[in-house]
């Protein structure tokens, strides 16, 4: 069955600035039940992939002049590709999603949730609880546990962030709602490119990727599947996760700069200078001193298009903190409304704040390039995975299921790679005549040349 009314998009494509007379053609086919929670996730991912669908349709009408085509969102493509870090199979070999030490701890008087999937912060969080034991994760799993249940969960939040480490005491009740889903505000004048008729919505656009983990890249996949020239930029010794890079580098290529050094900082330049936009996913200021403030970029590219990701959101005690999709589950009340029948603190059934943040982030930068095209001038847009969860708490109704039966099968495919044979989800974004696919595998991460093509 399928039908076009759908408070949850109508309402991201309001904040995305987007006409209302747009809305209604957008449709929906029910799977089911599918992305199961108390809360309402499986509307928030249609809305989201919804939202990033008809952006991309506007886009491409603007450019060569037609009408916009019409957009059909899939349930069952939209509940596949919400967990493809969990489809995801390199040689048939099936990826960890989490380490041993990243998970809720019970404390003295609560619980904590860790984040140690990446080296540094396991060394880190280690470093912080004083354990000295160089043993396997697995086997120190019952050294931690014996260690936080004795402390209270917010001494260990702040011993390990200290440290650099990641660890959120859970929250036993939503925060209030208050943050916005997305900020947007135009900058200077002209300055931009124009973009020609073009098979793709994206074609032509040069994006600089300066993101990591699920939601960025997730955004500039999208990017990618769409048209774009996108470049992902990394620091040499900030090494990714393997099969993190295999989930979201299809269509992208990757490349490694040192910005404090010289010639590295020179070659980032050469890039910006013909870049249309440029995505960050790192904390609020952190890459301020390496000129990539956004009034910086601005400054010296005009017309740009400056899109930022984080996980707190921008302003407040918090702004400045590393976080991950499950700690702002954690940290926001998400945890204790998905609490598990023995009051444990629960988990969303997919890292929806990640993959619809990044869906939402794709939306803006689509439509910033649709915007851009009537009045010139550059543009600022932010977004926050704690913004995104906000809105899952406080803004979006449930609404019944419809369809029978989810099979994922059907969104799953398989492309040789550098990593071997990939088996992974397909994209969810359609409207009439996308692409069904990436041009092209990822990339081996940081192994390609600093120059668009």
């Amino acid at each position: 069955m399928t039908h076009t009314e759908d408070a949850a998009t109508a309402h991201a494509w309001a904040a995305l600035g987007g006409r209302s007379e747009l809305v209604p053609g957008v449709s929906y086919l029910g799977a089911g039940a599918v992305l199961p929670s108390r809360l309402p996730v499986r509307e928030l991912a249609r809305a989201s992939v919804g939202s990033a669908s008809l952006a991309a349709a506007e886009l491409l009408a603007l450019r060569n002049g037609i009408p916009v085509p019409a957009v059909r969102v899939d349930e069952a493509a939209v509940a596949t590709a919400f967990v493809s870090e969990r489809h995801l199979r390199v040689n048939g070999r099936t990826p960890t999603s989490f380490a041993p030490l990243s998970r809720f701890w019970r404390t003295a008087d609560g619980w904590v949730r860790t984040h140690a999937n990446y080296p540094h912060h396991r060394a880190r969080l280690i470093r912080a609880l004083g354990i000295t034991g160089s043993g396997q994760d697995r086997a120190l799993v019952d050294v931690v546990a014996k260690d936080l249940a004795v402390r209270p969960s917010l001494e260990v939040q702040e011993t390990v962030y200290a440290a650099g480490g990641l660890a959120v005491a859970v929250a036993p009740e939503p925060a209030p709602a208050g943050l916005p889903l997305i900020e947007t505000a135009r900058v200077g004048e002209g300055g931009s490119r124009p973009l020609a008729p073009a098979a793709l919505p994206a074609d032509g656009v040069r994006v600089l990727d300066l993101t990591r983990t699920i939601s960025g890249p997730v955004a500039t996949r999208t990017l990618a599947l769409l048209g774009a020239d996108v470049l992902r930029v990394d620091a040499p010794w900030l090494q990714e996760d393997r099969d993190a890079h295999a989930d979201t580098g299809p269509g992208k290529r990757s490349t490694l700069l040192d910005l404090a050094a010289p010639a590295d900082a020179q070659a980032f330049e050469e890039l910006l200078r013909e870049a249309d936009v440029v995505v960050t996913g790192y904390r609020p200021g952190s890459l301020d001193r390496l000129g990539l403030s956004p009034d910086a970029l601005l400054a010296r590219r005009p017309g740009l298009i400056v899109a930022q990701l984080c996980a707190w959101g921008w302003s407040g005690p918090w702004s400045k903190r590393r976080g991950f999709d499950s700690l702002v589950q954690a940290g926001t009340g998400i945890a204790a409304v998905e609490a598990t029948v023995d009051g444990s603190p629960g988990a969303l059934p997919a890292q929806a704040l990640d993959h619809a943040t990044g869906y939402l982030l794709a939306a803006a930068v689509l439509r910033a390039l649709s915007d851009r095209r009537a009045d010139g001038g550059g543009r600022h847009l932010r977004l926050s995975l704690a913004g995104t969860a906000s809105w899952l708490l406080h803004g979006i109704d449930a609404v019944p299921a419809e369809g029978h039966g989810y099979d994922p099968a059907p969104w799953l495919t398989e492309t040789p790679s550098s990593y071997g044979l990939l088996s992974h989800a397909l994209p969810p974004v359609q409207y009439a005549g996308a692409p069904g696919r990436w041009r092209q595998a990822p990339t081996p991460w940081g192994s390609d040349p600093a120059r668009w093509v």
